[in-house]
């Protein structure tokens, strides 16, 4: 079932706006707020067919969507709708991030940030090579955690002194053991399988005070993906995500030592909770010598990543002017000491 969101004065469909957080009509200007619309027509059924035909009820043509599409537009009209069946029963998501970043603030981000990079082609910015640029609620796994660290090890502390005519190296050992209790809460997994890992990593973090109850209208105008990956199957990945900050906080309980040097690390993660969260992003594709850079930006904090490419003129320039500076320095300080100049 597909599910359109009709404007009540004039019928045309509405869209979710980030400036004001409401579904809005574009053709007549009125606003309505999320909470008011009816949720009646969510189903509790889902098909795992590959690919799904719906009848949009707007200009009347046959969408075609994959199995994972949860939200889209018709091809032929433009109307934003929600296929209510992939988001209810054990697909429905607990909670949603609206996006707050426009299309068009979307644009200016990522335009500005390219101009940014000092060593990207002068000819990257020039014209119009935004070949697309798309709003997508990203299925993610969250995760509350909680993690027992037990950790044995040998520090050691150096001490150099002299005595007469000898120089003495004293060095103690010490027996290090830490028993950690870490909670970690609201750390996110992607669980699309379209979507690359490396990118979604990095688009973090996401304000999570933001966080709201789903409600179907909050994709109407963009597009959406389901899960493809459970919140079991992606323990182990969550897992090794927070293992640098495990590293980090152990590190920063052993101090005062030269060295320490660790004979067994036992971490032992369970899960706590784990649900299901749409989070925003705007993937950006775009043209540059006849190859396709795909870059990713955070819907709600505009925050962009991705490779652009790299000009090996600038490159090589910035490396010439580097060597350059040094050389200079080195001949200030030659003609300082009375060497004069090379």
């Amino acid at each position: 079932m597909i599910l359109h969101y009709k404007c009540q004065n004039c019928g045309d469909d509405m869209a979710f706006e980030t400036g004001s957080g409401t579904l809005s009509c574009q053709s007549c200007g009125r606003q309505d707020t999320i909470e008011n619309f009816d949720e009646e027509y969510i189903t509790t059924t889902f098909s795992e067919d590959e690919a799904r035909e719906y009848h949009c009820d707007n200009c009347g043509a046959d969408i075609i969507t994959d199995a994972d599409t949860t939200a889209t537009s018709c091809s032929f009209c433009g109307a934003g709708v929600v296929l209510a069946d992939r988001v209810s029963g054990a697909l429905a998501p607990s909670k949603v991030i609206p996006f707050k970043i426009s299309k068009d603030e979307a644009k200016q981000a990522f335009k500005k940030w390219c101009k940014n990079g000092l060593l990207t082609p002068a000819g990257f910015m020039s014209g119009n090579r935004v070949k697309e640029i798309t709003g997508i609620y990203v299925p993610f796994w969250m995760y509350d955690l909680n993690s027992r660290v037990k950790v044995n090890g040998t520090g050691t502390r150096v001490r150099t002194y002299s005595r007469g005519d000898y120089i003495y190296t004293e060095t103690k050992f010490y027996d290090v053991y830490r028993d950690i209790d870490l909670n970690y809460k609201k750390v996110p997994v992607d669980a699309s399988e379209k979507m690359n890992d490396e990118l979604m990593d990095k688009v973090e973090p996401y304000n999570y005070e933001a966080l709201k109850d789903f409600k179907t209208p909050y994709l109407a105008g963009y597009l959406a993906e389901k899960y493809n990956f459970t919140d079991e199957q992606l323990f182990s990945r969550v897992k090794s995500k927070i293992q640098r900050f495990i590293d980090s906080y152990v590190s920063s309980t052993v101090s005062g030592y030269s060295s320490v040097s660790y004979r067994n690390k036992d971490v032992r993660t369970r899960k706590r909770r784990s649900y299901y969260v749409l989070l925003p992003v705007w993937m950006v594709y775009y043209d540059y010598d006849k190859q396709e850079h795909t870059f990713a930006m955070n819907g709600q904090t505009g925050k962009v990543v991705g490779k652009p490419p790299i000009s090996s003129a600038k490159v090589a320039a910035w490396f010439g002017g580097i060597a350059g500076s040094i050389i200079l320095v080195m001949k200030s300080i030659s003609f300082i000491l009375g060497g004069g100049f090379w």
